[in-house]
């Protein structure tokens, strides 16, 4: 219990580069909107014809959910951006950021984009194991910033079982 008190104290504590939060939480939600452009049409259309498993949320969920995984990456990012370590882990932590918000994107393009189950599941595959780092890297220099991450990784473990079942039952 004291450690969490402590860890709370230290968090509240810490001085806050307002330009770097900022743009921190704007990235991705700017990798989210660029993947929307691809989802839009095809939620209306191609995805209502899929035969989707029966734990399938409603597509209103999405949305909201997305959003607030993205909030909690551009935190997570921004705490390891100013992290006082200065080392190579913390460079391949943030280069790895943004490499990941790309496959993320690429997710939404070859999923309604291209109406590829098959390439989505195998970008998924590839973004899980990119979080999974993310989360560990990320730990390791900022236990928030690890923190964080963990619902995201949860959130795709769940979206890989949905794509896999959506791509299988198709």
């Amino acid at each position: 219990m004291s450690n969490i008190i402590i860890l709370s104290l230290e968090f509240s504590m810490r001085k806050i580069h307002f330009k770097k939060l900022m743009a921190a939480l704007v990235l991705p939600q700017l990798a989210g909107s660029l993947g929307a452009i691809f989802t839009r049409e095809s939620v209306e259309t191609w995805y209502q014809q899929l035969i989707k498993p029966s734990l399938n949320p409603p597509s209103w969920v999405f949305a909201p959910v997305w959003t607030t995984l993205f909030l909690l990456m551009g935190f997570a990012f921004y705490l390891v951006w100013v992290s006082p370590q200065d080392n190579a882990r913390r460079k391949t932590g943030l280069s790895l950021f943004c490499l990941h918000l790309g496959v993320n994107t690429l997710w939404s393009f070859l999923f309604f984009g291209l109406q590829s189950p098959f390439w989505a599941f195998m970008d998924i595959i590839v973004l899980w194991i990119m979080i999974t780092l993310l989360v560990r890297i990320f730990w390791s220099l900022d236990l928030w910033a690890g923190v964080m991450l963990v619902p995201y990784l949860l959130w795709v473990s769940f979206a890989a079982f949905l794509n896999y079942e959506i791509w299988r039952m198709n």
